[in-house]
């Protein structure tokens, strides 16, 4: 497959079929992105209180950069791009990021990760920019639990964006909940009805050891999960909302949402592992677990070298770890946290 540059767009010289499968016979088809390692929040699990020294502007990648990167991996076979953080929204002008891989016509898939936070005052212009849906990181219900486990922010704002992220028709709406033993593994029941009230998909998910803040005692497992989650009422399987995440998915009988249940420790789904991360520098990662990672930034560099990125990720998937090694730990790496990481 050849590449050659057109404005503002990337030619195909020649086509050939989606060639992205790892050693271990799994087709890799979907690409998370982190734009930025800044947040507004600073979650307990995620990100020291204070001390947080963020990466200088230059060593982000550019729109043009990230739009580079998306062009030659979905010819190569992805199809489907989420962008996190940090928080996607802190970063400026994200509706024109958007817009600009939205014309990709090989993307089947253009979601977002957020806090929330800031989702009302943008879900609209995200919309018309062309993206799909959105995931919303909502671990508590309580206003003032919400302080305590973001240390900033406030839970109305996230709320507004919920109601602003379903007016603009970014569906289906996600809530991601990370489980902490000791922190809201009591409002599991809670959260979960929240899917028999509105079109929202619930998704509890294992606390994963990445990180300081992580200890074997804060772990709740998916199988207790469960178990809290079925004291609303007896569930039945059900049709996984549009994605390619790897959540085992339930419905309450009659219920407008559905319940999902991520267990990436306890439960591995490695043997159905579809995914690369692209952090904000450039880093291509084959596994959330594994802090090896190919840098892009000489296929970018002053001018992006559509050959050499198409070689580069072609090498990162020959690179797939069989397996993440997350159950076999019993406390997480300070020097690690998600932000930044595309988790």
């Amino acid at each position: 497959m050849g590449f050659a540059m057109m404005p503002g767009k990337i030619r195909v010289e020649e086509h050939a079929a989606p060639s992205l499968v790892d050693p271990f016979g799994r087709r890799i088809y979907y690409l998370r992105i982190s734009v930025t390692d800044r947040c507004n929040l600073r979650c307990v699990y995620c990100l020291p209180e204070r001390g947080v020294r963020w990466l200088p502007r230059d060593e982000i990648l550019s729109f043009e950069e990230v739009r580079a990167v998306v062009g030659v991996a979905a010819r190569l076979g992805i199809s489907h791009v989420r962008i996190t953080g940090g928080e996607p929204l802190v970063r400026r002008d994200l509706p024109q990021l958007i817009s600009m891989l939205a014309e990709i016509p090989d993307l089947a898939d253009l979601a977002l990760t957020t806090n929330g936070i800031l989702l009302a005052q943008h879900a609209r212009a995200l919309a018309r920019a062309g993206l799909k849906r959105i995931n919303i990181s909502l671990d508590t219900l309580d206003a003032t639990r919400f302080r305590e486990v973001t240390r900033f922010g406030s839970i109305s704002d996230v709320f507004a964006g919920l109601d602003a992220a379903l007016e603009a028709g970014l569906e289906p709406l996600k809530l991601n909940v990370v489980v902490v033993r000791g922190v809201n593994d009591d409002e599991i029941p809670t959260l979960a009805k929240l899917s028999t009230e509105r079109p929202l998909h619930v998704r509890f998910i294992e606390f994963m050891p990445i990180g300081g803040y992580f200890s074997r005692e804060k772990l709740v497992p998916a199988a207790e999960i469960m178990s809290r989650v079925q004291e609303i009422g007896p569930l039945e399987p059900a049709e996984t909302p549009r994605g390619c995440g790897p959540a085992r998915t339930f419905r309450y009988p009659g219920a407008c949402g559905t319940v999902g249940l991520i267990a990436a420790v306890t439960r591995s789904f490695c043997a159905q592992c579809n995914r690369l991360r692209l952090t904000a520098t450039g880093q291509l990662r084959p596994c959330l677990d594994d802090q090896a990672a190919e840098s892009l930034l000489p296929a970018l560099r002053p001018e992006p070298n559509f050959e050499k990125l198409a070689e580069l990720i072609r090498l990162t998937v020959a690179r797939k770890p069989e397996h993440h090694t997350m159950a076999e730990r019993d406390a997480g790496d300070p020097r690690f946290c998600m932000s930044g990481v595309g988790g």
